[in-house]
């Protein structure tokens, strides 16, 4: 397949480096949102990476002036999905959400555009049959910050094609970044399925009164290497998004277990969900930098 347009769905912190990641790789790339507010947000925090990156020599000025007029935003869907080859959703992680957003874009885009979600939660098969193309529909699952972090995990469902599997992975190289090819689908992946089992150690050393949050994240990095603690990356990519993933994990396998840890539930339920709200796990200052432990 020769996939010039991308449309990235969903212009939060993932959606939106997805497709500046896009638009550098010389694609039209067109990011949707409901939210004209998010879609000003994006605009404004992609603007300062990309001048941060141009001032400290990781991006020419020209390059980054020609990605930004191959990216635009805007909040018709039908519109901008009307000529896209392949469909990225980054949409917030709700199944009843993502399946209505995937019956509509199958509705909305051309019949040989792939269907591929960002979701680490949800395997295509929860999503395939909310589609009349189920052989076009994968996860393309990028990490953040995905203008930096060099991993996609493209994973199949029972009915894709081996097509779609090859036409995602071209354009992950494409992109400038590493493909990992899941054999069989499977809630989490690779990376996150190890990621989990550490952050799930690290609250209950932390609720167990084991040691501070403070402590933990000091371990990982001084003994094991880490280049931040698990309290810090829930802080960065957001405690809400770990959140729901534990829900949707609850609810598939109903095992205590796999649900949300009650200091974890406590913090989303108080709107403390980490650098976006400027406390989580940590106490942030206006510029996102850490000032001490909530």
């Amino acid at each position: 397949m020769d996939i010039q347009r991308v449309l990235v769905v969903g212009a939060g912190a993932m959606g939106s480096q997805i497709a500046l990641v896009c638009a550098r790789a010389g694609l039209a790339v067109t990011c949707h949102d409901i939210d004209e507010t998010r879609i000003e947000a994006a605009r404004h925090d992609l603007r300062e990476r990309s001048d941060r990156d141009v001032a400290k020599g990781r991006q020419s000025r020209a390059d980054e002036d020609a990605a930004w007029q191959r990216l635009t935003f805007g909040t018709d869907l039908a519109g901008l999905a009307a000529e896209a080859d392949f469909v990225i959703e980054a949409a917030v992680e709700k199944l009843d959400i993502k399946r209505s957003l995937f019956a509509d874009l199958d509705r909305l885009t051309p019949p040989h555009a792939i269907l591929a979600t960002n979701s680490s939660s949800f395997v295509p098969s929860k999503l395939a049959d909310a589609t009349a193309r189920p052989g076009l529909v994968c996860n393309v699952h990028f990490f953040n910050p995905a203008l930096v972090m060099k991993c996609v995990e493209v994973v199949a469902g029972p009915q894709t094609t081996s097509e779609t599997v090859e036409a995602a992975v071209e354009l992950v190289r494409r992109l400038g970044k590493t493909p990992v090819v899941l054999d069989k689908e499977i809630p989490g992946f690779v990376a996150n399925r190890i990621l989990n089992a550490v952050r799930d150690e690290a609250v209950f050393l932390y609720e167990s009164g084991v040691a501070s949050v403070e402590a933990i994240d000091t371990a990982c990095r001084t003994a094991l290497g880490y280049p931040m603690g698990p309290f810090e990356l829930m802080d960065l990519t957001g405690v809400d998004i770990g959140y729901f993933t534990k829900q949707a994990r609850y609810a598939e396998t109903g095992d205590p277990r796999d649900a949300p840890s009650k200091s974890v539930r406590e913090m989303v339920e108080r709107g403390d969900l980490g650098r976006k709200t400027g406390r989580g796990w940590y106490v942030y200052d206006e510029s996102g930098q850490k000032i001490a432990p909530a």
